[in-house]
């Protein structure tokens, strides 16, 4: 995961709604927005939630109905060849297919599908048997930290490192898991927090509304930023409306874009592009009325004028009490 480039994941979830074509569509705006990576969820159902699990408040919100997780999961499966349509669709558009496995059988199939690297959700951070399987693939590893606590992430790193992963492989997402998530619960100074303790990579798994707060993660240091997006808000399930539109998807990467640029190297020194402008903005010793060669230089008869193409203003004290070696109009360079 180690580059000089923010790797953006564009999340496109559960938001195909069960349907390859859609899916299809959300990969074609993924690559349109210059995301680096299109992200899916690899799942069996009947794995992953019991008969008994009932929907998330705001799963029901953004649904309408009132029925079983169990449910509702089914019908946003993605079948294993539909997983080859897709992956083959990405090649064709020049994009990284990645997906999140959510049970033990879904992580040996991604991982016959040779994918880069593997996301842990913020739902598995607690699940021993899952964070070992991971630990024992040898992939670098990014892990959602949503709902964790600092002692959660840390067990988290302590298992799938124990199981054979290497720690330099490791990439943590700070998040937050309620869709959307309000301003006050963002708490981005986290991140921080997480990459101090922990000395790994931070990244920001965002769930708020619009593009400021990934934007923001992504000054404060983060390398990995992973966004929902939906080709349309107003579509049936249960992430789409926390989740970004086309054009704001391409906005949110044009804009992480901008401030990777803008972030720099560190280095205070004039840069090029504004070079042109120092002797234009700064200011030189000049004669603020006319002077005789010879009379003494003082408060009284220079001042400090733009251009800056003469003796520096800095000089001053160093020309106050200095005899004029020549005659000077006002406004004339000293």
């Amino acid at each position: 995961m180690n580059s000089n480039k923010v790797i953006i994941i564009a999340e496109a979830g559960v938001n195909h709604n069960g349907n390859v074509e859609l899916a299809k569509q959300m990969i074609d705006i993924a690559a349109d927005s210059g995301a680096d990576y299109v992200k899916f969820q690899t799942f069996i159902s009947e794995k992953v939630i019991s008969k008994h699990a009932q929907m998330a408040e705001y799963q029901k919100n953004n649904t309408g109905k009132s029925e079983s997780q169990l449910e509702m999961v089914k019908r946003l499966e993605l079948s294993h060849e539909e997983h080859h349509l897709l992956i083959q669709h990405c090649a064709l558009k020049g994009i990284n297919f990645l997906s999140t496995a959510f049970d033990l059988e879904s992580i040996d199939f991604l991982n016959k599908l040779n994918i880069a690297l593997f996301k842990i959700p913020s739902g598995e951070i607690t699940n021993y048997p899952y964070l070992e399987k991971i630990g024992s693939l040898g992939k670098p590893i990014i892990i959602s930290t949503g709902m964790a606590t600092m002692e959660d992430i840390e067990n988290a790193i302590n298992v799938v490192t124990k199981n054979g992963a290497s720690i330099n492989d490791i990439t943590i997402l700070h998040c937050n898991t309620e869709y959307p998530t309000p301003m006050h619960d963002v708490n981005l100074k986290a991140m921080q927090t997480i990459a101090e303790r922990f000395k790994v990579p931070i990244g920001y798994s965002d769930h708020t509304l619009g593009i400021e707060v990934p934007t923001a993660a992504v000054a404060l240091g983060a390398t990995v930023i992973e966004k929902h997006f939906t080709l349309d808000k107003t579509l049936k399930g249960p992430d789409h409306k926390a989740s970004l539109g086309p054009i704001e998807l391409k906005n949110m990467v044009s804009a992480i874009r901008n401030i990777e640029k803008a972030l720099g190297n560190g280095t205070k020194e004039p840069t090029q592009s504004e070079l042109k402008n120092k002797d234009i903005a700064r200011k030189s010793i000049v004669a603020s009325k006319t002077i005789s060669k010879g009379s003494l230089l003082t408060e009284e008869n220079i001042t400090t004028k733009r251009p800056g193409n003469g003796i520096s203003a800095m000089q001053w004290p160093n020309i106050i009490g200095t005899i004029a070696k020549k005659d000077y109009l006002e406004d004339d360079l000293i």
